[in-house]
């Protein structure tokens, strides 16, 4: 079940999560803490399996109704299991998008595209590291 989490942005296993979305810099997870704190447009979720936090979601949603994915991880020993594709579920549940994008690298992309993105590769956006948005179309119900 998802659960906010943007007053726990200081606990260490909420951080831990964050960092593993991120490139793994200490200067830019405060950064990104900060931008949490700071922001009302971004949300932060956790995923929790028994008590534990497994994964975390960072979003933003338009006035459009499209839902930006910031940030997405899921704890390394607890991957492979459907938690990722968990939180997009309950996402898409909770609030209801018309859209869903997201900015992604090659590790994650099969990840999106297995769960029913659409992925169009952007090129090299930083030297060596090929980036996909991956997009993906909701069915709202009416």
């Amino acid at each position: 079940m998802l659960t906010n989490l943007k007053t726990q942005l200081q606990e260490p296993a909420v951080r831990e999560l964050l960092e593993y979305s991120i490139f793994p810099d200490p200067d830019l997870l405060e950064q990104v803490v900060g931008e949490y704190e700071r922001s009302e447009e971004l949300e932060l979720y956790g995923y929790e399996e028994q008590g534990e936090l497994v994964g975390i979601v960072g979003f933003t949603v338009s006035d459009r109704n499209e839902m930006e994915i910031k940030h997405l991880a899921v704890h390394p020993d607890a991957r492979g299991r459907g938690y990722g594709r968990g939180q997009i579920l309950e996402l898409l549940a909770l609030k209801k998008p018309a859209r869903i994008v997201t900015e992604t690298d090659e590790e994650a992309v099969n990840f999106y595209r297995n769960i029913g993105f659409t992925v169009i590769g952007l090129g090299e956006k930083y030297p060596g590291i090929e980036r996909y948005r991956c997009e993906y179309e909701a069915e709202i119900d009416e």
